[in-house]
C-alpha cells in the first residue's frame, strides 16, 4: 500500500505513462504541467504562492526563494506545504515584497476576484510577474466554494483593471481530450470510494481505457481554442491600484 501510495502522489501533478492508468485528471494535470513549466520560466527572485497546497510546482520553478500561502482552516494545517496561513483576504505581507506570483486553480475559489487581485498587486514589484491558471471547463468542485468560470477575454479584461499587462497566454488542452477529461471525472465521482486501494482499481479499471481512447482520438482530430480546459495566463504589474 505505501508503494502504491508514493506511485499515485508521483503521477499526481506531472503524470507520465504510469499517470495515464492511475491519475482520473490525467489530461488537465498534465496539460497544466507543461503550461506553468513553460510560462513559468519567467518567474524569478522571490515567489508567493497563493493557494500553495503541497507546492506541487516548486521543484520545476527555478526561483531564489519559494513561499507559499495557504487559508487557515485545519485541513490546510494538516495537508499542505504552507509556510504562511492567513484569512483569506489580506495577504500577510509588506507591499512590494515578491518579484514573482503564482495562483495555481485558485481564482475560481474566490468571491470577490477585484479585492483578490487588489492583494495581489500589492505584494507585488513593480514590473513583477503573476502566472494565473483558471479552469474554464470543469465541473464544480470543492463545493461550496466554487464561485466562477471565466473566459480567456474575461480575465485579460479583469487583470487589466487591476494593474496586470498580459505577456503570454495558453490555452491548456484545448482539443478533444476536453471531453475524455470530462467523461473521466464523472465517472470518477461517481465511483469515488473512500477506500485508496480499492478506487485505484476502479480508476485502472474504469477511467484508463478511456483516457487511452482520449490521447489516440486527440492526435487524429483537430484543435479548437475555443473549448479548453484551463486558461494559464502570464502577466506583468504595469501600475499600482
Amino acid at each position: 500500500m505505501g508503494l502504491l501510495t508514493s506511485i499515485i502522489k508521483k503521477e499526481q501533478f506531472n503524470p507520465g505513462i504510469v499517470g495515464i492508468f492511475t491519475n482520473p485528471f490525467y489530461f488537465s494535470r498534465h496539460g497544466l504541467y507543461i503550461a506553468v513549466t513553460v510560462l513559468g520560466k519567467d518567474l524569478s527572485g522571490v515567489l508567493l504562492d497563493i493557494g500553495c497546497g503541497t507546492k506541487p510546482y516548486e521543484p520545476y520553478l527555478s526561483v531564489e526563494k519559494y513561499v507559499g500561502v495557504e487559508i487557515d482552516t485545519e485541513r490546510s494545517r494538516t495537508t499542505s506545504k504552507a509556510d504562511v496561513f492567513y484569512n483569506g483576504k489580506h495577504i500577510p505581507f509588506p507591499e512590494s515584497t515578491f518579484d514573482s506570483i503564482l495562483a495555481n486553480e485558485v481564482f475560481e475559489h474566490v468571491f470577490n476576484p477585484s479585492e483578490f487581485l487588489t492583494e495581489v498587486n500589492r505584494v507585488l514589484k513593480m514590473d513583477g510577474k503573476f502566472l494565473l491558471t483558471v479552469p474554464f471547463v470543469w465541473d464544480e468542485h470543492e463545493q461550496p466554494h466554487d464561485y466562477a468560470r471565466y473566459t480567456s477575454f474575461g480575465l485579460v479584461h479583469i487583470l487589466s483593471l487591476h494593474g496586470f499587462e498580459v505577456i503570454k497566454h495558453k490555452k491548456s488542452v484545448a482539443n478533444a481530450q476536453v471531453i475524455f477529461q470530462l467523461i473521466n471525472e464523472y465517472i470518477y465521482k461517481k465511483t469515488f470510494v473512500s477506500n485508496p486501494v480499492f478506487r485505484q482499481i476502479l480508476n485502472t479499471l474504469l477511467i484508463a481505457p478511456w483516457t487511452c481512447i482520449g490521447i489516440v482520438i486527440s492526435a487524429l482530430l483537430p484543435s479548437n481554442e475555443d473549448l479548453y480546459l484551463d486558461n494559464v495566463i502570464l502577466s506583468r504589474k504595469v501600475k499600482d491600484v
